[in-house]
């Protein structure tokens, strides 16, 4: 035997040795003591593969090997199995390699083979080992036969054989062996095998031998290997040799479709090596390339692995045909096939960018294939060459080598590459332009950007932040802070800092360069620095220490404003070299305009700050904490935008704001972050105040802020630390104040403080540190407000000081007398009375004035002299009275909760003993509660407040208080216009007050005054103050302000911009919380959505979107009406489609969108304003439509048909169907093309008759003589033909006809006539069968007196719109007002039709006179009828009465165009209530009214089918009854005649 290992055959003659039964049995063919045979010289037949395993049984027709005498291994014992697989594995081992080419060894591996499952785990092991090892054996042989001789008679064995033999046998072998090993890989199971049979130790060793993964990964790791031997000489040129390749590869394709077998890195990289030797080594490149293009497509998760195969082929062969061939395949796919296979597209993208990360250079020379894809329909092919490009330029450039043109190539594709990209930041889809950014990203994270591309690309995110897209606004905000952080100018961005620094190196290198040079030379040398950045990106120019900072890359931290300012005012470092000074020159140019870029984003961030979009406050919250740490101009104050956000509902949101604040303002240092924290409160709005008090409470009570900074900032307010003033003292105050709020204690022994500093003389140098001392007392813990009340009296003087006194400026007084005074309320034991006094006291010192330089005003009051008092004190008098009527409302509130809190303890203890004690005074508490007792209780304690309520102002008490005396001096005062006029101020703080007090008990005369001051005050902050209080009014009394509802809307179209701002806040806070109901004057409320002022702009668009998630989105019900009423304004275009724009996408839910396309659809009809069409055309395009909402757009289309004549409506309907056709299904489109088809054609029409009607037009008034002419003639033929008008008005109402039934309509049918001017009209075409001659006879003379009055005018008209009106005319009584109208109203509408089609409902209706008008809807009852001028009408109404004939009454409103019908008892539903009307609206919405409720839609249908079902009956019955008495009327005369027989015989 040949190369065989010596140890294999003793270890399996070992095995065999140990059981000596086996040397008996027959199923071996030799012994072990017997010699090995020598090989047989015949060749066996050749080995073809077959398609399955089974066919090797079948009898081939040529000659090739077959399995003979297969054994059935499925009918043998697992001792048998084991005895034959032991059998087999002897021969292949003891024998030589060519044995298996054997029938007898072929036949038992065939059969051990196909049975492999049956096989236990050692046999599968031995087996399989055995015949891997005979072919890892048989692989060097091959390579020797190239060097073996000729055979010769000296050689045995198979050495013998010529050549040619030898190689055929090995090449047998060599398949056998194969085809085995594949055929066993396949048939196992991608996990490993367990034996659960054996119990022993010795058979636990032997389960443990078999690994299916480990043998697999051994498997295909050799089958791999026999690709690398000479397959030359074994297979030739022939087809032989592709079968095998093909049956090889084959196999290892089909593995890569199994993602279990891809996590065994040794058979994935066996799988790796086999295709690239196939495709690499054996040119197989197509075959391989369509087979990894079919895993590509179909199996997502081969993709990194085929990448993985490619690269290795790549680099194992050195050469890349492979990879170039799979690049060309995409190159030359058709666009169009990516965007039909999404999928597909994504794959294929996926696997470009990950080859072009392993092999960039190699990409980069063949990626003109893939440029192309750029113009085609798929992103994600788009997104996929972005990124293949980011990968090219980051490492395909890096180390340029070759010649310098070669160099200059390489350099210019990358700039063509840098280019594309730019390029692709206008991309149409937001998702490429989402990529590009991110892609331009990860090149600034490695440094692969010039500093001459820096600021262009600065520059194109900056722009990409308004983009319409979210994604694409996150992607920009993530490259500008990616770009701060990478950035190569330094730590320090201010724009000041390198304007100063740029200036002095200009100077000096105007001094180093010679005097010789122009500036011209100056300006190409810079030039060419510049291009020295762009040729090589990632170099350090300059050199020396002194430029270290302006090359470092910015890391997290920042330098100390202290070091900043030494640096500026540091000199200039010296360098001498000139050309290092131009390149630094240019470096801070580009730094000074990436700086001033930067800067110019803070207006943009500050607006992604109120987005809806998360991940744009997220990023735009990220990108100023990154701008701050860059010092960028302007970020601190964006920084303070984003503190009200901690408001928000998002928890996200929230999350944000307060890491940004704790790692913007907290610091390790307790004396820094109270500074932080006590400028911040000194510098911060109203509005900032209030969400940094949430900010700090939060903190405090989550730990973020410590004790010791809680000391540092007492430290600040009692100037322990130097350099503190005194507004510094006020914020540390104001910051102690907004963490008691959550932790009382922090101001707990800190009263006598308070009150020493607050109160002191620092107040007087900063007056609002009394107002902040005194939130402070009224935010102590009890314990020290009980205290303040038993020995702080000291405290309350100074308090009352503050409000009566005249220390403190005018500015300040009011905000620190308002909270002095709620101090009070708060802390004093009785502050009521504490209160007269003080209002005594201010009282006092308002009419004893002795000031002369302050503005005096003489009031003269019943029972006093005239005085003259200080309108200023005036004022604060004014204000103290009505602050404390105020507390005083909120003390009486207070104490009643205390009262009721107090009453529910006592009755919970109550309770507890009762339940205790429930047998013996269980009857007694029954009676009670019969009795109400408790009740009685509550309402004793609301009588009481009311009553402390009315005590407050009411002067109808014997004893009148203060504010009792001073309430009727102030409303008569604040009626005083001239008094008013004069003294704006005293205006302003009289009319508060008075607001105050309406507080309180709310008066319908002051109610008048205070709408009739806030309409025509000159003073906006009159307005605005009494603005709020409306507000306040309608929260305490609704009923009283319900009916002044549209006065308050009225103050959004207020001049000022503060009031209306005030008007939307309190508008929008009484919606949004209930206390208003939405009436129809919110289209107000939506035109402040396009205000001039963007706060009041941001208010309404807030608005509206809080207003949207309410119940079921209140907006949808809203906006038909709101639509209505703007179009009907005079408001700009741009105006109303930004507001309808905005409302619209509010609405999320596609069943509201369907619902609003069947609304807006109805409001055509409605309407008849050309304008009115276009702005309901307009909302329909904004819309979005679903495939019910298509539907319903079609089934809707008569509605909205007469407006297709307009040009912009046309337009706006195409809009509609080129949205739909692009996200239709295939079997929608052809249904959406046949309604484009229906809308272009009925707009040629109906364009074709209004040119008709124009026409006409223009030539009435050309013969305007004649037309006079003719309308007097035919008002004297009208005269003379009453009596015959008369007649047929009675027959056509006795007689009801149906439209709808030829037989008894004159006009059955229409047919075209061609005229002379080539237009097409209607004309009548008539049927006389089934009429009486009296009609045909009334016809003739109708058509007689037409020709009598017939003129060209009349001709012309009645060519176009004869058979309409003649069909309209059957159902009146006058036909000379409808021909009046035919004559003089050219522009009639065609919405004469629906009226045919309304009366084709109600056919057999009695019908009244009408009349048509363009400006109203379809169908108007005349509004002249019952008035005497329709006297015949009237006349044959009553003749129809005298006759008996049943007339239903039907009655129309003006006013809200509405038409009732009437019905008789007759009409019921199913349930047997009676239907009592139907009420008609003008836009043909009809709906039934029912006994004590509004009727369904059901019942509404009910009564239109009961009412002509009525109608029929009665017609039948009268027919009946006519027909009865003619049988009857019969009846009587035979019956008469055989009595006269009787008679006769």
């Amino acid at each position: 035997m040949t190369g065989f290992p010596l140890i294999r055959i003793l270890h399996v003659r070992i095995v065999i040795f140990q059981n000596p039964k086996l040397a008996n049995k027959t199923l071996f063919h030799s012994s072990p003591n017997q010699s090995l045979p020598s090989p047989s010289l015949s060749m066996a037949p050749p080995f073809i593969f077959p398609s399955n395993i089974q066919d090797l049984e079948e009898e081939p027709d040529d000659h090739r090997l077959y399995a003979i005498s297969p054994i059935d291994v499925t009918s043998l014992s697992p001792s048998e199995l084991d005895e034959l697989v032991k059998g087999v594995v002897f021969d292949l081992s003891d024998r030589d390699l060519f044995c298996i080419e054997d029938h007898d060894v072929f036949d038992r591996v065939y059969s051990l083979v196909k049975g492999f499952s049956l096989l236990s785990p050692s046999s599968k092991y031995y087996l399989v080992e055995t015949i891997r090892s005979n072919l890892a054996v048989l692989l060097p042989n091959v390579d020797s036969l190239a060097r073996a001789p000729q055979s010769s008679p000296s050689n045995s064995g198979i050495d013998q054989l010529p050549l040619s033999e030898r190689i055929a046998v090995h090449r047998n072998a060599l398949k056998i062996y194969t085809y085995f090993l594949i055929t066993i890989v396949l048939a196992q199971e991608p996990k490993q095998d367990t034996c659960t049979t054996s119990k022993g130790a010795g058979q636990h060793l032997k389960k443990n031998l078999w690994n299916s993964e480990a043998m697999r990964g051994r498997i295909v790791n050799l089958i791999a290997n026999s690709l690398e031997i000479n397959l030359l000489l074994l297979f030739g040129l022939g087809d032989t040799l592709g079968s095998y390749l093909s049956f090889i590869s084959k196999f290892a394709f089909s593995l890569y479709e199994n993602q279990a077998l891809l996590k065994d890195l040794s058979t994935k990289d066996g799988l790796g090596h086999i295709i690239g030797c196939i495709a690499t080594k054996h040119k197989r490149t197509a075959e391989s390339c369509a087979s990894i293009l079919h895993l590509i497509y179909k199996f997502d998760f081969a993709v990194p692995h085929l990448v993985e195969a490619v690269a290795a082929a790549v680099k194992r062969y050195d050469d890349g045909c492979l990879a170039v061939a799979l690049i060309r395949e995409f190159g030359l796919t058709d666009p169009k096939d990516y965007a039909r296979d999404s999928i597909g597209a994504e794959n294929v993208g996926r696997f470009i960018v990950e080859l072009a990360d392993r092999l960039p250079r190699l990409v980069s020379t063949n990626v003109g294939f893939l440029v192309p894809h750029f113009g085609g329909e798929s992103y994600k092919i788009r997104n996929a060459l972005l990124g293949v490009l980011g990968k090219l330029v980051a490492k395909a450039f890096k180390d340029l080598e070759g010649d310098q043109s070669s160099k200059i190539l390489r350099l210019r594709g990358k700039q063509a590459m840098l280019e594309i990209l730019i390029e692709r930041c206008k991309d149409v889809s937001a998702y490429t332009r989402s990529r590009v950014l991110q892609v331009w990203a990860e090149l600034c994270e490695e440094r692969a950007v010039s500093i001459g591309l820096w600021n262009e690309l600065a520059l194109v995110a900056s722009g990409r932040l308004e983009d319409k897209s979210a994604i694409v606004r996150k992607s920009a905000l993530n490259l500008l802070i990616t770009m701060l952080q990478h950035n190569p100018f330094g730590p320090q961005l201010r724009v000041e800092t390198f304007s100063a620094t740029l200036e002095k190196y200009k100077e000096k290198l105007l001094v180093l360069e010679p005097a010789r040079s122009e500036d011209d030379d100056f300006d190409n040398e810079i030039t060419s620095g510049e291009d020295s950045h762009k040729v090589a990106p990632g170099c350090d120019v300059l050199s020396g220490e002194s430029l270290v900072q302006l090359e470092v890359s910015a890391n997290d931290s920042f330098l100390p404003s202290s070091q900043a300012q030494t640096q500026e005012n540091a000199c200039v470092p010296d360098i001498g070299n000139l050309e290092q000074i131009k390149a630094l020159v240019a470096s801070l140019e580009a730094g000074l305009q990436f700086s001033k870029c930067i800067a110019s984003t803070m207006t943009i961030l500050v607006q992604l700050l109120a987005s809806s979009s998360v991940t744009d406050v997220e990023n735009a919250i990220l990108l100023l904490m990154r701008c701050r740490q860059f010092q960028i101009d302007g970020s601190d104050e964006c920084l303070r935008k984003m503190f009200p956000l901690v408001f928000s509902q998002d928890k996200s949101i929230y999350e944000a704001v307060e890491n940004a604040f704790v790692s913007i303002y907290i610091r390790k240092n307790p004396l820094e972050t109270g500074r932080n924290l006590l400028n911040l409160a000194i510098n911060s709005s109203i509005g900032d105040l209030a969400a940094l008090e949430c900010l700090i409470g939060s903190l405090v009570s989550k730990g973020e802020i410590s004790h010791s900074t809680i000391s540092a900032l007492w430290d600040y307010f009692s100037f322990n630390v130097s350099g503190v003033e005194a507004a510094q003292s006020r914020g540390a105050l104001s910051v102690l104040c907004m963490a008691a709020k959550s932790s009382p204690g922090i101001l707990s022994s800190h009263s006598q403080d308070i009150i020493d500093i607050g109160f002191g003389r620092r107040a007087k140098v900063e007056p609002l540190l009394a107002r902040t001392a005194c939130v402070a007392l009224e935010r102590l813990p009890e314990e020290d407000k009980k205290k303040l009340r038993c020995y702080g009296s000291n405290v309350f003087g100074v308090l009352q000081s503050l409000v009566t006194g005249f220390w403190l400026p005018e500015s300040i007084w009011y905000a620190a007398a308002d909270k002095a005074i709620s101090t009070i309320y708060s802390i004093h034991p009785a502050p009521q009375n504490f209160a007269v006094d003080m209002a005594k006291k201010s009282l006092t010192s308002v009419f004893n004035c002795t000031v002369i330089d302050e503005t005096p005003y003489q009031v003269d009051s019943d029972g006093m002299n005239s005085s003259i008092i200080s309108t200023s004190k005036l004022g604060r008098f004014l204000f103290v009275i009505s602050q404390i009527a105020l507390n005083q409302l909120v003390y009486i509130e207070s104490c009643v909760r205390k009262v009721r809190l107090e009453k529910s303890k006592k009755d919970k203890a109550k309770c507890e003993s009762e339940v205790a004690d429930s047998n013996s005074n269980g009857a007694t508490d029954g009676i009670n509660a019969e009795l109400g007792i408790a009740a009685s209780d509550d309402a004793i304690i609301d009588s009481l407040s009311e009553r402390a309520e009315k005590e407050i102002i009411s002067s109808s008490f014997s004893d009148k208080n203060v504010i009792g005396y001073c309430a009727p001096f102030l409303s008569k005062l604040c009626r005083n216009v001239n008094v008013m006029q004069k003294y704006p101020e005293l205006q302003a703080s009289a009319m508060l007050a008075l607001c105050r007090l309406m507080i309180i008990d709310a008066d319908e005369a002051n109610l008048q005054l205070l709408f009739t001051v806030v309409e025509n005050a000159p003073s906006e902050t009159v307005r605005s103050n009494c603005t709020v209080a409306l507000g306040d009014l309608a929260v305490r009394f609704p009923n009283l302000l319900e009916p002044w509802t549209e006065n308050m809307y009225a103050r959004l179209r207020d001049p000022s911009t503060s009031v209306r701002k005030n008007a939307v806040l309190v508008l929008s806070h009484l919606i949004l919380n209930d206390m208003m109901k939405v009436k129809g004057y919110i289209d107000e409320m939506a035109v402040r959505i396009e205000d001039k002022d963007k706060r009041i702009s941001s208010l309404a668009k807030l608005f509206f979107h809080e207003l949207s998630k309410k119940g079921n989105n209140p907006i949808y019900s809203l906006l038909p009406d709101i639509l209505g009423r703007l179009s009907s304004q005079n408001l700009e275009e741009g105006v109303f489609y930004n507001i309808m724009q905005f409302l619209i996408t509010s609405i999320k839910k596609d069943k509201q969108m369907e619902g609003l396309v069947e609304k807006l659809c109805n409001r055509f009809s409605g309407v008849a304003d050309n304008k009115q069409w276009e702005c309901i055309a307009y909302c329909l395009s904004q819309l979005t439509f679903s495939e019910r909402g298509l539907k319903k757009l079609v089934e809707s289309f008569k509605a909205y048909e007469h407006a297709l004549s307009e040009d912009s409506v046309m337009d706006y309907f195409r809009a509609i169907i080129n949205k739909c056709k692009k996200f239709a299904k295939t079997e929608l489109k052809s249904s959406i093309e046949e309604f484009e088809e229906k809308l272009n054609k009925i707009h040629v029409e109906r364009k074709e008759q209004d040119a008709t009607a124009r026409n006409a037009l223009a030539h009435q008034k050309k013969v305007g003589n004649l037309g006079g002419a003719v309308r007097a003639k035919k008002d004297a033929g009208d005269k003379a033909t009453d009596e015959i008008d008369a007649e047929e008005s009675l027959d056509e109402t006795s007689e009801v006809i149906n439209p709808s039934e030829s037989a008894e309509s004159g006009l059955t049918s229409t047919v075209l006539e061609h005229v002379e001017n080539g237009l097409e009209v209607q004309s009548p075409k008539t049927s006389r069968r089934g009429v009486s001659r009296s009609k045909i006879k009334a016809g003739k003379q109708s058509r007689i007196r037409e020709q009598k009055n017939s003129s060209p005018i009349q001709s012309t008209l009645r060519m176009n719109r004869r058979i309409r009106f003649h069909l309209i005319v059957r159902y009146f009584f006058c036909k000379k007002i409808i021909l009046k109208l035919l004559v003089e109203n050219i522009e009639i509408s065609i919405r004469e039709i629906n009226i045919k089609k309304l009366f084709k409902i109600f056919a057999g209706l009695p019908i009244f006179p009408c009349q048509f008008d363009s400006s109203r809807p379809p169908f108007t009852i005349n509004e002249d009828f019952g008035n005497g001028r329709n006297n015949k009408a009237i006349k044959s109404l009553k003749e129809e009465r005298k006759k008996g004939n049943k007339i239903d009454p039907i009655t129309y409103n003006k006013r809200e165009e509405k038409m009732r019908i009437f019905s008789l008892s007759r009409e019921r539903n199913r349930d047997g209530e009676r239907i009592l009307f139907l009420e008609i609206e003008s836009n043909r919405n009809y709906r039934a009214k029912v006994e004590g409720r509004e009727g369904s839609y059901r019942e509404s249908k009910l009564f239109l089918y009961l009412f002509r079902e009525r109608k029929r009956e009665e017609r039948e019955g009268e027919r009946r009854e006519s027909f009865k008495e003619v049988e009857e009327e019969e009846r009587r005369r035979k019956k008469k005649k055989k009595e006269r027989r009787k008679k006769r015989k």
